[in-house]
């Protein structure tokens, strides 16, 4: 995933046209961009971002698609007790205990994710070149 302006941005293979193509996520309309490098597709999406605020400018629209910050989530009842009593225990509501659940789970943003992403990599890959250290047994020099 890519990031400009803060919109994000999804980009898979065609294998069959050979290209990268994707699509600006989180706006009210289906905007897609495409290239054949990895420069391309980055170049393609900021110029979709820009040209669709421009767009969006010059019409008077909002380009982010509204969320009223409710939807309906279906669970389990064995999940649904289990987090009942854990607001109970909490004092708090169980709206309250699910958006705090799912605020931890959700994904950071593209910048922040692929630093921790590369952290992740480069801690594994300093523990892979650590080596033992030899230790040498009485009399050895």
């Amino acid at each position: 995933m890519m990031e400009y302006k803060g919109y994000v941005g999804k980009v898979e293979f065609d294998d069959e046209a050979k290209v990268l193509c994707g699509e600006v996520m989180g706006i009210r309309d289906v905007v897609t961009f495409e290239g054949e490098s990895v420069a391309d597709i980055e170049q393609a999406f900021r110029d979709s971002v820009d040209d669709y605020l421009d767009f969006c400018r010059q019409h008077g629209e909002d380009p982010d698609k509204p969320c009223s910050g409710k939807f309906v989530v279906r669970v389990s009842p064995e999940l649904h007790r289990r987090l009942s009593m854990q607001a109970s225990a909490e004092q708090k509501s169980l709206n309250t205990v699910v958006e705090q659940c799912l605020a931890s789970h959700v994904s950071m943003g593209p910048r922040e994710s692929r630093a921790a992403r590369r952290q992740t990599r480069q801690s594994r890959v300093s523990a892979r070149k650590r080596k033992p250290a030899k230790h040498a047994g009485p009399g050895s020099k």
